[in-house]
């Protein structure tokens, strides 16, 4: 079955930086896109950043220039690197992917940015 297991969240000041790691199992990964997202508390779920099989990303407005998402298909993981953190950075982000018309979620790691 399907399984995402995200890493790397924690406590960092506003300007710092942390890496997210999701690890997948479960299917072929590097046939499959592959996304962040995240959830601020009060808040709904927004897409952060996206990486398709070939490569290619897409970025959610608010952090571009700061987060870069990659992929390693050998490790089957997909990665994102968060520079400049800020306080609205703060969330649960979660990792997710869509296989067979199915949408799955990691149970999300907490990144917190204090100011």
């Amino acid at each position: 079955q399907v399984q995402l297991m995200e890493s790397g969240g924690g406590l960092v000041h506003a300007g710092g930086s942390l890496r997210l790691s999701c690890a997948a199992s479960g299917f072929v990964f590097s046939r499959n896109a592959m996304a962040w997202y995240r959830q601020a508390p009060g808040k709904q779920r927004e897409l952060v950043a996206f990486i398709r099989s070939s490569g290619t990303t897409n970025y959610r407005y608010s952090v571009k220039g700061r987060f870069t998402i990659s992929r390693d298909n050998a490790k089957s993981t997909v990665y994102l690197q968060m520079n400049s953190l800020k306080p609205e950075d703060t969330a649960v982000y979660y990792c997710n992917t869509n296989e067979a018309g199915l949408d799955y979620w990691g149970k999300g790691t907490l990144v917190t940015v204090s100011s």
